[in-house]
């Protein structure tokens, strides 16, 4: 057993198995205290909600609670490995909810392929959550299913694996083309995948100002265009007219590549073609489309991303949803919708900006970083995501109608944010620590 995979099951299995537990956040020390917290005085707020169903986000967690919901059938990096082998991917992705925007997550594995039955067993406990966090659902059927529940559902429903990626990647495009000296109006932009998360990404990338003429996806049979024929309706929305066929002739002058496909598939004489000052975002887990070391040695004037945390600007998912789902729960939104989207990338955009602490450099073993090159994207744990990103979803969910319950003091949510995370300076230290030994210990 290598040391890596023995650290990680020690992890998962000592000192208790698992990542999560249950917390009470009431007294429960005296037969008054249970009184209340049970049978009779827990038949009070069930008669409240029962008069007004909209009273459970007063007397029960649901204000704070979102459920991370998968199959199995598409768990990054390991496909579909089933419902039962997925709960360690969800428990991580409820501990990510919590650690970064204080919201209590329950991870739900159901063992359902069928796309009817799925939506029917997610539909018939919606009203347990505040929000819902699809997870790691094959495509296409994700996309129907995440349709299919935003109408059926009354609380705001994402698939992660779609949008998330769409808008920490979003928020990156931004910045690398300031960076880069380019119009978002005005580039070529060349997508490798066709899969859920490639097919979001494009869309808001167009909602960011990219136009559909100038796009060209591909998928594992070459250049999705208007003369093929075995398109579906979500491959063909984004179908070329223009004369090319293969991912090399298509990323002939182009200005952008985004990849969600596999490792290796770009070559060196692909990038050298792209035009000048390109912007490659290789994001194949676990490895690139083009190896960082190749796409270095082949560009000067490049700015590359991978899904890594071993490589600069990290293109990572953790940026975005725990501040959507804070945001969209704090107003009572009754969705996600486009406009929330486009806010969380721009604000996450906005706070690379900003000058880094130096405790946040220091957490992340380097001297300083700035805005540039390989720097476009916040670090994870910067503790400001909270208190930017949230607040600008919260006012776009107000702004576009789906606030139910609009934040009426922005300085006072702001104020209220920060209280939610305790000072875990150490823990951040510590888990980078970690990541630092799994990386070497995968080297």
């Amino acid at each position: 057993m290598s040391k890596v995979k023995e650290q990680a099951l020690n992890y998962h299995r000592y000192p208790c198995p698992g990542k999560i537990e249950t917390v009470a956040t009431k007294p429960t020390s005296s037969p008054e205290d249970l009184s209340l917290a049970y049978s009779p005085g827990v038949a009070y707020p069930c008669l409240e909600i029962k008069e007004r169903p909209s009273d459970a986000y007063l007397y029960t967690n649901k204000a704070n609670l979102v459920a991370v919901i998968s199959n199995g059938t598409a768990v990054l990096g390991l496909g579909n490995i089933g419902a039962a082998a997925a709960k360690p991917v969800m428990e991580g992705k409820a501990l990510l909810f919590k650690i970064f925007a204080g919201l209590d997550c329950y991870d739900i594995e159901i063992d359902e392929t069928d796309s009817d039955r799925f939506v029917h067993a997610v539909r018939a406990m919606s009203h347990t959550f505040g929000g819902i966090n699809l997870e790691d659902i094959k495509a296409p059927e994700c996309f129907e299913i995440e349709r299919r529940l935003k109408e059926e559902c009354d609380i705001p429903v994402m698939h992660d694996d779609q949008h998330g990626t769409a808008i920490v990647s979003g928020a990156a495009l931004l910045n690398a083309l300031e960076i880069q000296g380019k119009r978002i109006e005005d580039i070529r932009l060349v997508v490798n995948g066709a899969g859920a998360a490639a097919i979001s990404c494009t869309r808001l990338y167009m909602n960011l100002g990219v136009r559909k003429e100038n796009i060209i996806m591909c998928d594992s049979k070459g250049v999705i265009s208007e003369s093929r024929t075995d398109l579906n309706g979500q491959k063909r929305m984004f179908a070329t007219s223009r004369p090319v066929t293969t991912l090399a002739e298509a990323l002939c002058g182009a200005d952008v590549f985004l990849g969600l496909s596999v490792a290796d598939v770009v070559t060196a004489d692909m990038l050298a073609s792209m035009n000048d000052r390109p912007i490659v975002f290789a994001l194949a887990n676990p490895n690139p489309e083009i190896a960082y070391e190749l796409a270095m040695a082949t560009r000067d004037d490049i700015i590359f991303a991978t899904g890594r945390s071993d490589y600069p600007n990290q293109i990572n998912n953790v940026l975005g949803f725990p501040y959507i789902f804070r945001a969209a729960l704090d107003c009572r939104a009754s969705e996600i919708n486009e406009e929330m989207k486009v806010a969380a990338a721009h604000a996450i955009a906005s706070l690379a900006k900003l000058p880094v602490p130096a405790s946040l450099c220091k957490a992340y073993g380097v001297g300083s970083l700035t805005f540039g090159r390989d720097y476009i994207l916040p670090k994870p744990f910067d503790k400001r995501l909270l208190c930017t990103v949230a607040p600008a979803i919260a006012r776009a969910a107000v702004e576009s109608g789906v606030a139910r319950e609009p934040i009426s003091d922005y300085d006072a949510y702001v104020d209220h944010l920060a209280t939610l995370i305790e000072d875990n300076d150490a823990y951040i230290v510590e888990l980078l620590d970690r990541d630092a030994e799994f990386r070497i210990g995968n080297k």
